[in-house]
Order: structure tokens, then C-alpha cells, then sequence
């Protein structure tokens, strides 16, 4: 479990270590990281966001191996068949998985969030899904579940996919040389996890402010 977290921490020094390593093959990888993140629930765990700022960065150093044209490609098609595939596992196996309130894979809690975000957002949520860890990962198996019509959850998918990884790569690309960045490099990963998550913590807050209110109030006499 240490050694996820150090890799998480420093994805940038073990990102050029295995840039040097591997060769080619690092594409493959990106490709099965981003793949699992988007379109395996078991998997929501793995950082895509700051995966994919941290391979902008490393791209944007002049003797970097790494081709930022070839990664947009790639990775964008990694994000958009993982939904997709989600998506399937969703419409074909349904809610049976989270049936157990105590299993720690299918947490029956981030199915619920990611179908408050859906309430709120509509189909517009995989597009603004993949701005959000966890949530991210369950919308389109929430979109299987619900059934929505598949011509217009691949309109949302491919859009949110592209736009998703476009942005954050080229984040990483305009910021991989900036000193500050460079130096604190561990901070400005924490920072995208952090700033990914707000939507999550503004709905929570926003729910328990709710129910307490309506704790609060008075119940009318019974007529």
C-alpha cells in the first residue's frame, strides 16, 4: 500500500523511469491505466487525473520521449471504450452487484452518489462525471443500469472523453517546465485530486444541510 501511494505522490519521476524502461510500451500501459480507471468499478481507485497531467508534463521536456499527439489519441480512446464498456456491464448485470451493503469492491454508497449526480445533471453527467474520481467510474455503469439510450450516452461519452484528457494533458504539457510545478510537483497532484473532488464534498454538504433543516422544522398538527 506504500509503495501505491509513493507512486501516486511522484508519478512524474516513476513516469520518466519507465518512459526509459519500456520504450514504446509505456503507451500500452497508459492506455490499460486509463482503460481500468474508466471502465472497471472495481478499479476507481487509480488516478486519472493526475495520471494524465503527469504524462502532459513529462511530454512538454524537450528530450522527453513521449509524444503528447500520439498519447490525446490514444488515451481518449482508452477513456471513451472503458465508458462504454462500463456502460454494457451496467445495462447487462445491473444493481445485482451492489446488493451487499458491506462489500468493500461494490460500495452500495457510490452507486447512490453517482444517481443524486445523475438527478442533478441528467445525461450531462458523463460529460461532468469525468471530471469527478469515483464518480467518474460508476456513471456509465449507472447510464447500463438506467437504460438510457445508447446512440446518446456515446454522444456524452465520446465528448466528455476527448474533453477530459485534452484538458488535463494539455494542463500538464503548458505547466511541465514551470519551476513551481516542477519543484512541487507532489503538492500540484494533491491540489488536482483535491479540486476534482469539490463537487463531491458541495453535494455532501449541500445533503446534510438539507436533512438538518428539515430536522429542524416543526412538524404541523396532524388536522
Amino acid at each position: 500500500m506504500s509503495k501505491l501511494i509513493d507512486i501516486f505522490l511522484h508519478l512524474n519521476k516513476y513516469l520518466n523511469d519507465l518512459a526509459g524502461d519500456m520504450g514504446p510500451w509505456l503507451y500500452v500501459l497508459l492506455f490499460v491505466v486509463i482503460f481500468c480507471e474508466t471502465g472497471l468499478v472495481v478499479t476507481p481507485f487509480l488516478p486519472g487525473d493526475s495520471l494524465l497531467f503527469a504524462v502532459g508534463a513529462l511530454a512538454a521536456h524537450p528530450e522527453s520521449p513521449i509524444d503528447v499527439g500520439l498519447c490525446g489519441v490514444l488515451l481518449s480512446v482508452a477513456a471513451i471504450l472503458g465508458d462504454a464498456v462500463n456502460y454494457s456491464a451496467g445495462f447487462w448485470v445491473g444493481p445485482r452487484v451492489f446488493s451487499s451493503e458491506k462489500s468493500r469492491l461494490f460500495k452500495k454508497d457510490h452507486l447512490l452518489k453517482t444517481q443524486r449526480f445523475y438527478e442533478k445533471y441528467g445525461g450531462k453527467t458523463i460529460i461532468l462525471a469525468r471530471f469527478v474520481p469515483i464518480v467518474r467510474t460508476f456513471a456509465p455503469f449507472v447510464a447500463g443500469i438506467g437504460k438510457m439510450r445508447y446512440a446518446r450516452f456515446a454522444l456524452f461519452n465520446v465528448f466528455g472523453g476527448v474533453i477530459w484528457v485534452v484538458i488535463f494533458l494539455a494542463g500538464g504539457y503548458a505547466f511541465g517546465n514551470n519551476k513551481f510545478v516542477q519543484d512541487n510537483f507532489v503538492w500540484v497532484e494533491i491540489a488536482i485530486v483535491a479540486i476534482s473532488l469539490l463537487p463531491i464534498v458541495f453535494e455532501v454538504w449541500k445533503s446534510r444541510s438539507q436533512q438538518r433543516l428539515a430536522a429542524s422544522r416543526p412538524e404541523e398538527p396532524a388536522v
